[in-house]
């Protein structure tokens, strides 16, 4: 399937995506989301989080501002998760804070469909240091060893995040997308509401490289329109909105 193809089946099927993300993201997910002709659902706690994820067509767990709820509720909702419902691991800002690195590490034992992250992140998943915060220090092709031994514990996808995205596979890098702005850095949550469309496009793509070239080319194609519209970060994530609802039928395949 091609990206139009990828995006206009999850907007005809509304995929309803259980987001477990971070609170600072948490808007910009959701109205992404929405944007997008997707719908989101945002439970984290341990009552009430393993039970609707039965309900959900897939789930994205983002570690980025992780609460005491989240300790709980995330390892616990992705072990109540149905079979077969698709899942993305976002490792946001893993590597310094003890915490979400270990659980980060652990949860690639439960085999998400696509582990998102930036180079330094996915550095961290394979047991090196990790960035500061959610900045990332190193490339994605520095990384690109490193998504491959992730991909290979999980026999999943691997998204680094950067200048140019690659989407890895256990076999190596399966593709190149040199697509987006530098705008879309200076937004809070637009790499976490990535992984949201990825996890919503896992559901109707034929298999989890379409569906991170998908979700990357989608969100990329939109930061392209919004920062041509935008006069600043402010505009930026308005127009980022409004873009992501033409890119669904306007982005075509043009990873590379």
């Amino acid at each position: 399937m091609t990206v139009d193809e990828v995006a206009a089946a999850a907007r005809r099927r509304a995929v309803m995506v259980h987001c477990l993300t971070a609170t600072v993201s948490m808007s910009l997910v959701a109205d992404g989301l929405l944007a997008a002709g997707l719908r989101p659902m945002m439970t984290e706690t341990l009552e009430e989080a393993p039970v609707i994820v039965t309900a959900a067509d897939a789930l994205l767990v983002n570690l980025g501002t992780l609460s005491t709820d989240g300790m709980a509720g995330i390892p616990a909702t992705v072990a109540a998760r149905p079979e077969e419902t698709p899942w993305v691991l976002d490792p946001t800002a893993i590597g310094l804070a003890p915490v979400r690195t270990r659980m980060a590490r652990e949860l690639l034992d439960a085999r998400p469909d696509i582990v998102k992250g930036n180079a330094s992140e996915v550095l961290a998943l394979a047991g090196g240091k990790g960035g500061r915060g959610a900045d990332s220090a190193d490339t994605p092709q520095h990384a690109a060893d490193a998504a491959i031994e992730v991909a290979r514990r999980t026999g999943g996808v691997v998204v680094v995040s950067g200048p140019t995205d690659i989407v890895v596979t256990a076999d190596g890098v399966a593709e190149r997308i040199a697509r987006g702005h530098p705008m879309m850095a200076r937004v809070t949550g637009t790499g976490c509401l990535l992984g949201a469309l990825a996890a919503g496009c896992l559901v109707t793509a034929d298999d989890a490289v379409e569906a991170a070239v998908a979700a990357v080319t989608w969100l990329d194609v939109a930061g392209e329109i919004a920062a041509a519209r935008a006069g600043g970060p402010g505009s930026f994530r308005v127009q980022l909105l409004d873009a992501l609802d033409e890119a669904a039928t306007t982005g075509k395949e043009e990873a590379r």
